[in-house]
């Protein structure tokens, strides 16, 4: 048994190199791990104790005439599926990418780009119930990007229909979404590198078509026009030090009273890498929802017999986070402390929501 065994095992051998020759592609392997402690403060906290781990596939080869395509598969903690993207690199053509992940491709990689030495001020434990701008990142969609000239690229992203939904092959989204058509996004990324430091100024905007009705919702929310969403900021590294601050804006075009019809977005950040291993950084973001009017409660018609209009007031939000984050080889130690107030975007009032704090520390590893 121990012959055939070894007959068996080399004939298997020889039929997977000789795959992996006609094929001329590469298959690896990329994983993390992470572990906190998180202490919240104006919650309930519960069992501080959390863990995180993920998989990474990344497949690679090279056509005949030299470009490369790729395509990465991203699972998260338990096994969950979170992105995947399939990459043509050409020659001179630029780089097309087929992409399925949230916020990867046109603005929605550009949400938050802020210096910081961990997360985002809003990924610190605390739910904010915030909202990004995200394009047509969020559904399946087919982006170009133009080859870069001295660090500077275009890059134009597209979905049939920008429903929110990511396929698998051989599937339709249907009437995921019954007001929202065709969505386009272009964004031009400014990224020139000097020996002293360098700088990333981006620009970009989305426009997605909508009908007149949301007829999900049984035609209840009347819908004005187009929904857009756009993105711009800027950020500048002096040696060790990185400092920026972008904003993005959303208009959803509802017209039903005492509705969100506006968002917006801005934050600002200022790292200190000390040296290769330790990284500190302060790091502050605003969010900012406002309504349609919505009619007066204590007078719903003026002298004229016309509604009353009350203007609602702007909702917002606003963090500050301190954080710092060590590495020694595959292992990383970092640490944030948060303070949000409002969040779930409550009213500017006074007496308000009282301010949540978090305090997290995290062990990570990469393999």
């Amino acid at each position: 048994m121990n012959k055939y065994y070894k007959v068996g095992l080399s004939a298997l051998c020889s039929s997977l190199a000789s795959i992996g020759v006609a094929n001329a592609g590469t298959l690896e392997v990329l994983g993390t791990a992470e572990a906190t402690w998180t202490n919240l403060s104006g919650a309930s906290t519960g069992n501080p104790i959390g863990m995180n781990s993920g998989l990474t596939f990344k497949g690679s080869g090279e056509l005949d005439g030299g470009q490369t395509f790729s395509v990465s598969l991203t699972d998260t903690d338990k096994a969950a599926w979170s992105s995947s993207n399939i990459t043509l690199n050409t020659n001179s053509l630029g780089t097309f990418i087929l992409s399925s992940a949230e916020g990867g491709q046109g603005i929605g990689g550009y949400d938050d780009n802020m210096p910081r030495a961990w997360e985002e001020v809003w990924d610190t434990g605390i739910a904010t119930s915030a909202n990004f701008q995200k394009g047509v990142g969020s559904s399946t969609n087919v982006s170009w990007t133009t080859p870069s000239f001295a660090g500077t690229t275009l890059q134009i992203a597209y979905a049939p229909d920008n429903d929110g939904v990511q396929n698998v092959n051989k599937a339709v989204s249907g009437d995921a979404s019954n007001a929202f058509g065709a969505g386009w996004d272009i964004v031009l990324d400014i990224n020139p590198q000097f020996d002293a430091g360098g700088f990333n100024l981006f620009v970009g905007a989305s426009e997605t078509d909508q009908t007149d009705q949301d007829k999900s919702n049984q035609g209840v929310k009347s819908l004005g026009g187009d929904h857009q969403e756009g993105v711009a900021g800027l950020e500048i590294t002096i040696g060790p030090l990185q400092f920026g601050g972008q904003a993005s804006v959303e208009r959803i075009r509802t017209q039903t009273r005492n509705a969100n019809n506006y968002y917006g977005n801005s934050s600002w950040g200022v790292a200190f890498n000390v040296n290769d291993n330790l990284s500190l950084s302060y790091s502050e973001a605003r969010h900012v929802a406002t309504k349609t009017q919505k009619v007066g409660v204590v007078a719903m018609v003026d002298l004229r017999g016309v509604p009353n209009e009350e203007p609602t007031p702007k909702s917002w939000m606003r963090g500050e986070s301190i954080q710092a984050a060590y590495t020694i080889g595959g292992i990383g130690l970092k640490y944030s402390q948060t303070k949000y107030d409002n969040t779930g975007y409550a009213d500017f009032t006074p007496g308000g929501k009282v301010p949540k704090e978090s305090r997290i520390l995290a062990v990570s590893m990469a393999f």
